[in-house]
């Protein structure tokens, strides 16, 4: 593939995630957005649906995952840089994901930050952010 139609896909990959993260209150059912810009501060919990916000988040956090490896093979048009950074977010999901229940199921307001940071990393392109530069540096010194 041209370099060019590289550069115009990549850039058409960053502008999803962003566009992830600008609908977010359109695309997915979170009611922890709003209850942790001020929220928390006055109420212990918000109302929430289990199974829904579950869902909602497992979605969000598979659509950033394929953008994010789409932008990774792009970039490095390595195979085994995919493989391995799939392998990374799957552990990363299931890794997350069980506190992240467990924070859901039972809120207590002490454990508002960490289960926030948990939560972050479910739902926006951390892993990513991580990723990216780490395999830069790798391809340089290989």
């Amino acid at each position: 593939m041209p370099k060019l139609t590289r550069y115009i896909f990549v850039i058409i990959l960053f502008l999803l995630l962003v566009a992830v993260r600008g609908f977010e209150d359109v695309l997915f059912y979170d009611p922890y957005l709003s209850f942790f810009k001020n929220d928390y501060l006055y109420i212990d919990h918000p109302r929430r649906e289990i199974a829904k916000l579950v869902l909602n988040t497992t979605f969000r956090f598979a659509l950033n995952t394929l953008i994010s490896l789409g932008i990774l093979y792009l970039v490095f048009n390595d195979k085994s840089i995919i493989k391995f950074s799939s392998l990374i977010y799957f552990v990363a999901y299931v890794g997350l994901l069980i506190p992240f229940l467990y924070f859901v199921i039972n809120p207590r307001q002490e454990d508002y930050y960490l289960f926030f940071n948990i939560r972050r990393f479910l739902i926006q392109p951390i892993i990513f952010i991580l990723l990216l530069p780490a395999f830069y540096y790798y391809k340089l010194n290989r």
